[in-house]
């Protein structure tokens, strides 16, 4: 059977009412997935789909979507069904008409991000491990944000890097050994994070209101979700306006947090696509340890 007569099956039984694809139109997915949009005619759903063991990869970006859904602060696609189809992973999700957003719509995540990251948990971490991109992302439950950090972020990816023969773990563990001398006066709550807030994976809808997708989430520092928009060339100014006045940070300590928050994502660039972010990883692991050696 047809993967979209699958779906269409799936999509049926999950809404309540019936639904058979008349047209399938593929789009944008990133580099990880195959995604499209089918629709009836009256009705329209985006798929993305993969092979069939990133089953639980995709069950876990459904329950992250829930959960930002459940904050009620950003808007965010409203998982439909997921499970594997034709021997093929797969997860349905309430297609939004998106645009490239603009300042306005910038303004509105900046906003609406302070309100979800205000969302909070009694501990750092989340109840399921997901993914960030395609690389396993460990959310163990942890009372101390420095020992969640080093251990299941920093130490999980310095491990696959030394596997793929980049030599940082040394390096590394000198790092997550003086972790705690950038929280000595800073005491991050658990929030809700988005975990992977990068240009491409936020949009406007037709009303131009912010929708962020593709979470990789966990409740930890909100300063995480806010290094990783500086990472990749960075968010219109009226974001930042908006989320400082919204919730202001420690701008002081900020300043030297996000490099570490960066770091994360560089790394697990790096474990992704190899290359110069190897040179990157350890040029800002040098710098986080200057900054505390002097």
């Amino acid at each position: 059977m047809p993967l979209s007569n699958t779906l269409s099956e799936h999509i049926s039984q999950a809404t309540g009412t019936p639904f058979q694809a008349r047209r399938q139109r593929s789009v944008d997915g990133g580099c990880i997935n195959q995604a499209f949009v089918i629709e009836d005619g009256q009705r329209a759903f985006f798929a993305k789909t993969n092979q069939a063991d990133k089953r639980d990869m995709f069950a876990a970006e459904a329950a992250g979507l829930n959960e930002i859904l459940a904050s009620h602060s950003l808007r965010a696609p409203r998982p439909i069904c997921h499970g594997v189809a034709e021997d093929q992973a797969y997860l349905v999700l309430e297609y939004i008409g998106m645009q490239e957003g603009d300042s306005r719509s910038a303004e509105d995540l900046g906003l609406q991000l302070a309100q979800m990251h205000r969302k909070t948990a009694p501990k750092f971490g989340w109840e399921i491990d997901n993914t960030i991109g395609a690389t396993p992302q460990i959310n163990t439950w942890a009372a101390d944000w420095v020992s969640f950090y080093g251990k299941q972020r920093l130490h999980f990816q310095l491990a696959l890097a030394e596997e793929k023969g980049c030599r940082l773990l040394n390096l590394g563990e000198q790092l997550i050994a003086i972790l705690p001398a950038f929280f000595d006066t800073y005491q991050p709550a658990p929030s809700l994070l988005h975990g992977d807030l990068w240009g491409g994976n936020w949009g406007a809808d037709d009303q131009g209101k912010a929708v962020i997708f593709d979470p990789a989430l966990y409740y930890g520092d909100r300063e995480t979700d806010l290094a990783m928009t500086e990472l990749f060339g960075g968010f219109p100014p009226r974001f930042y306006s908006a989320y400082r006045d919204a919730y202001p940070i420690d701008a002081a300590g900020y300043a030297v947090r996000k490099i570490l928050y960066q770091f994360y994502h560089v790394l697990n660039h790096f474990n992704l696509f190899g290359g110069s972010y190897a040179g990157q990883s350890q040029q800002m692991m040098q710098r986080l340890l200057a900054e505390v050696r002097g």
